[in-house]
């Protein structure tokens, strides 16, 4: 990368969630000069709070994300509002990004921690209510609405598993059958929702019941109302992974969505190409998705620092050969 060069960073940080943040502080401290194009698309902006994050439990994720860009600022990490729309490999193998706004920047490094979005069954009044009663996660939301009575609603057979996990949190649990089959269930399904106490429905749900700003039912296609108080579901999860498709990165399928084949740092097939949070892998919680970023920040700023000393051994020895 020539130095100087206007509109180039050492690294470029496409999304400003926890994995990203945590990346630019890194590098930021480790002094590189490093930009985040931050789309302002957190997956986790319909909560309330966040859960689980060791010092940080029940802050707003809105908090933690400006705590966050205020740090990244203090060691010269630059922050742009806007849109990584495109990215190109160069011939020496660093990355030119195009942002929507128009601007184009140069990276040696580029990670992606753009995240994915959370698709939700077609289910009247069900997307005005996720965050609040109707949640996806209980680790994250659980403790908030224990003891309460839950449904479940089952979009594949991979949703017993919710219902089986949420009664660590309630006692009362139902499971809506909802788009499965009761025949998808197997025995062992079947015999442990026994033995947890769920109670299985079947049909579809039509309608999450709203009353006085609360939750307090499904409606079934039927007509039939049953009454709940907190409605677990399992979104479909689409990685934002469209600029690792566009640079070639290898990915794999899985039950959620394909994500990138990455090493234990984060970096992709790509040499120079990471990625890290939830467009790493479907499961990153905050708190994990703060941690792939920092492992991947470290790594970056070792592998700068040995590319920059090899090159500056091959210099010397061709000055000295041609002495």
């Amino acid at each position: 990368m020539e130095a100087g060069r206007a509109g180039a960073y050492e690294v470029v940080v496409v999304g400003g969630g926890a994995a990203g943040l945590s990346a630019a502080l890194v590098l930021g401290r480790a002094r590189r000069r490093t930009l985040v194009v931050d789309a302002g698309e957190p997956r986790n902006a319909p909560s309330a709070h966040l859960q689980g994050f060791l010092s940080r439990d029940g802050m707003p994720p809105a908090e933690l994300l400006a705590v966050g860009r205020e740090e990244i600022a203090r060691y010269g990490v630059e922050l742009v509002r806007d849109r990584a729309v495109d990215a190109v490999r160069d011939a020496g193998g660093e990355f030119d990004v195009t942002l929507a706004g128009g601007r184009t920047v140069h990276a040696r490094h580029l990670v992606v921690a753009t995240g994915l979005k959370d698709e939700l069954p077609k289910v009247a009044r069900l997307a005005e209510r996720f965050g609040r009663d109707v949640l996806h996660c209980p680790y994250c939301h659980g403790w908030e609405v224990r003891d309460q009575a839950f449904g479940v609603l089952a979009t594949t057979a991979l949703s017993v598993h919710q219902a089986l996990m949420v009664t660590q949190w309630s006692k009362d649990v139902t499971l809506f059958l909802h788009e499965v089959d009761e025949a998808e269930l197997s025995d062992d399904d079947l015999r442990r929702l026994a033995a947890a106490g769920v109670a299985v429905v079947p049909g579809r749900v039509t309608e999450v019941v709203v009353d006085d700003d609360r939750l307090t039912g499904v409606r079934l296609a039927d007509g039939t109302a049953h009454a709940r108080e907190a409605l677990f579901v399992a979104p479909r999860a689409v990685p934002r992974t469209e600029l690792l498709r566009r640079l070639g990165a290898e990915l794999s399928e899985t039950p959620f969505g394909a994500y990138p084949v990455i090493d234990e740092r984060g970096l992709t097939s790509v040499p120079g190409l990471w990625a890290a949070g939830n467009a790493s892998g479907f499961a990153e919680q905050v708190i994990n998705a703060a941690s792939r970023g920092y492992r991947a920040g470290a790594a970056i700023n070792g592998e700068l620092l040995f590319a920059d000393l090899d090159a500056a051994v091959a210099a010397r020895s061709g000055a000295a050969a041609g002495a």
